[in-house]
């Protein structure tokens, strides 16, 4: 994701619903009608939190943060997934917080939220304000999100802001999450993208043609965050069916 949006009449959004190339900021109004949250739960164990060390926690809350979250079905599936209905003893004491940087998407999550007393959605633009998220951290008492989920976002904030945009995002994660699940867009999709607006007869994006940062983009987030973020690769959960790889991060 990217720059704050303006808002969109219907017609705007009625294009955005057909043709993917004027999501400029991957902020598609369906996305989950082409890409269905099982694509990626199926590759992340039901058993993640408790593998992790994040269960029988006694009176400390875990808190999962999901960056560009969308309209939040992939929120709640993964929730769900996490912590099925039959453990209810655990649903209490952990919380997601779903953000995203267009106010029409969060309001849908808003209203279609099922969870209501576990999940939170709120308008962000993680580029421009982390510290709605540290103001959040510290409300809840805690220094860091125990799980940070970051799919298919780095592509967006790396065309709008360059490399250096995509290297703070990642290191702004990092600072704040003990572990991260990061989904890569790879390189092929950026050329995808471009030619999506092309095709429209737009600009290309700002930053595409002066990107430094290229090639094997999972390799090239790996590298940043464990060279400069005290973060380590424990493991690689396979490939989406977009052939995306889930790696899993944890803070050293």
């Amino acid at each position: 994701h990217g720059l704050e949006l303006e808002s969109r009449d219907a017609a705007d959004a009625d294009e955005a619903s057909n043709e993917p190339g004027s999501a400029l900021y991957g902020n598609f109004i369906n996305y989950y009608t082409f890409n269905p949250p099982e694509n990626r739960l199926s590759l992340i164990p039901a058993t993640l939190l408790k593998d992790l060390g994040y269960s029988d926690r006694g009176d400390e809350d875990t808190l999962i943060l999901d960056v560009g979250c969308n309209s939040g079905e992939l929120s709640v599936a993964l929730y769900q997934h996490l912590l099925p209905e039959s453990e209810d003893p655990h649903r209490s004491k952990v919380h997601l917080l779903g953000f995203d940087l267009d106010e029409a998407l969060i309001q849908r999550a808003q209203r279609s939220n099922p969870l209501g007393g576990c999940i939170t959605f709120i308008p962000l633009d993680v580029t421009r304000d982390t510290g709605r998220l540290r103001d959040y951290l510290r409300r809840r008492g805690s220094p860091h999100f125990h799980l940070c989920v970051c799919l298919a976002v780095t592509m967006w904030v790396h065309l709008h802001h360059g490399d250096s945009g995509l290297l703070q995002l990642l290191t702004d994660l990092a600072s704040i999450s003990r572990h991260l699940l990061l989904e890569a867009q790879p390189w092929s999709c950026y050329r995808s993208a471009a030619r999506r607006l092309r095709r429209l007869g737009r600009s290309d994006f700002e930053h595409f043609k002066t990107l430094q940062i290229r090639g094997d983009m999972a390799e090239q987030a790996r590298e940043h965050l464990e060279k400069s973020c005290h973060m380590e690769l424990v493991q690689t959960f396979g490939s989406t069916v977009w052939d995306r790889k889930l790696l899993l991060f944890r803070r050293r």
